[in-house]
């Protein structure tokens, strides 16, 4: 019991840290992980038709709190900063990866 409590406890907390990983959009998810021209183009198109914005790290794809903050990184690969809190991001700065 006390370790389910835990873990739930550890659920709920928001964890601040630096994480790699790609912008890309909730239709395609970690298909656009590579970060290349072509996806970049497709991003782009998709957030444009409607689709929200999507931080994919290691394979998870996470959704962003406030997807104003990424436009200009559509496809692209980044340096994200801020919190995470279950499957959502908080962004205090973004950066393009180098």
């Amino acid at each position: 019991m006390k370790k389910v409590l835990l873990v739930s406890l550890f659920s709920m907390c928001a964890f601040a840290g630096e994480w790699s990983g790609t912008i890309s959009e909730d239709h395609c998810g970690a298909k656009h992980a590579a970060g290349t021209p072509a996806d970049q183009k497709c991003v782009e198109g998709c957030v444009k038709g409607g689709a929200t914005p999507v931080f994919v790290s290691d394979g998870k794809v996470l959704k962003i709190s406030d997807p104003s903050k990424v436009q200009d990184f559509l496809g692209k690969k980044v340096v994200v900063k801020g919190d995470l809190n279950g499957d959502t991001i908080t962004i205090a700065s973004i950066e393009a990866a180098k």
